[in-house]
């Protein structure tokens, strides 16, 4: 099994009224000697913002902001901007989170081309109905069971005036064009899905997305495989360039007696076609076990959102029991070597 070091936490909520109640789930960007660190940040009612600090080197916080560098202005994110993550495309970054108006929690996308001011695109992925959902997604193909237990919100259709949409989270793009076009993953549970070839936004039309759920089965490309992850998963970090292929750091999910267990996984996808699953950890990276991981908002999570990488470190910050912010480190050559031994026996 591969070595993994726990670094230990590195943020913890304040008295501060935007961050009292947990920090959690970071975006992380590496320039040169430093990392800019975007975080969820906690006030009471569950309501949450969006935090700064910066590193100098991959653990040691040398500015925090006292004030959020985003909060919620717009109706579709007004109970909360959650989770984000950052890549930078051809000069400008490109922030993605989950927009939480209270009903409904959907991928969103800020841009900036200097980290202080961002300007918001609003929400990026489909506005479904299940019902909707339901019907295009299971045209052409039969849909595992657990899309329709996950996503029916208990035949909810309405709630506060507003229409109850299929949540789909965690989306981050690919840090590069792939062959021009940009990639995104995102999750609707209980697998990850891929979103490829747009030139940009303005193509994300309600066409497009009818003809994308009428083959939704072409689109997934990771599917829950071990008991780790036997509950559903999730997109973690985005997708990391290497010569062996997109690593990714995705967290996997399984219930127990005593709740849900949330853990860091990894797999590699084909470099040049991303749809592609090429290797995959049959273990959990690492997984709660120390106390700041055990107990918190919520126990027993470990949520990886960023990576940095550091000669042939990387180091991985996650959210740990909903709570505070922890990191984790292993050597990257000897990750991409046992996930090579894991070949995957299928293509999709």
């Amino acid at each position: 099994m591969i070595e993994v070091k726990k670094e230990g936490i590195l943020l913890k909520k304040t008295t501060l009224p935007f961050e009292n109640e947990g920090v959690l789930n970071p975006a992380v960007i590496r320039e040169g000697d430093y990392v800019h660190v975007f975080y969820r940040a906690v006030s009471a009612g569950n309501y949450s913002s969006i935090g700064y600090c910066k590193l100098s080197g991959p653990l040691n916080v040398i500015s925090r902001n006292d004030r959020p560098v985003m909060y919620p202005q717009f109706d579709y994110e007004s109970h909360g901007m959650e989770d984000p993550r950052i890549v930078k495309i051809e000069g400008t970054y490109y922030i993605t989170y989950t927009a939480y108006d209270g009903v409904n929690a959907l991928g969103a996308m800020a841009t900036s081309t200097d980290l202080k001011h961002f300007e918001r695109q609003g929400i990026v992925v489909p506005q479904i109905t299940y019902e909707e959902f339901s019907k295009l997604a299971r045209t052409h193909n039969v849909l595992n069971e657990k899309y329709l237990r996950y996503n029916e919100h208990e035949r909810v259709y309405e709630n506060k005036g507003k229409k109850v949409f299929v949540w789909d989270k965690n989306l981050m793009l690919f840090p590069r064009k792939i062959d021009g076009k940009f990639y995104f993953l995102h999750r609707i549970k209980p697998d990850i899905q891929i979103l490829a070839s747009v030139d940009s936004l303005d193509e994300l039309t309600d066409e497009f997305w009818n003809n994308f759920f009428l083959h939704f089965k072409e689109h997934i490309i990771l599917e829950p495989r071990y008991d780790h992850e036997v509950s559903y998963i999730g997109g973690g970090c985005p997708p990391i360039e290497t010569e062996h292929g997109w690593l990714l750091i995705y967290h996997g999910v399984h219930d127990t007696v005593k709740g849900y267990v949330y853990s860091a996984c990894a797999a590699l996808l084909d470099l040049h076609n991303p749809h592609k699953e090429i290797a995959r950890l049959p273990y959990a990276l690492f997984k709660p076990e120390r106390e700041w991981e055990l107990k918190g908002e919520v126990n027993n999570v470990c949520f990886p959102t960023g990576a940095a990488l550091f000669d042939d470190t990387l180091y991985i910050y996650y959210g740990a029991a909903d709570e505070r912010i922890a990191c984790a480190s292993v050597s990257l050559s000897a990750l991409l070597a046992e996930l090579l031994l894991n070949p995957t026996e299928y293509a999709h």
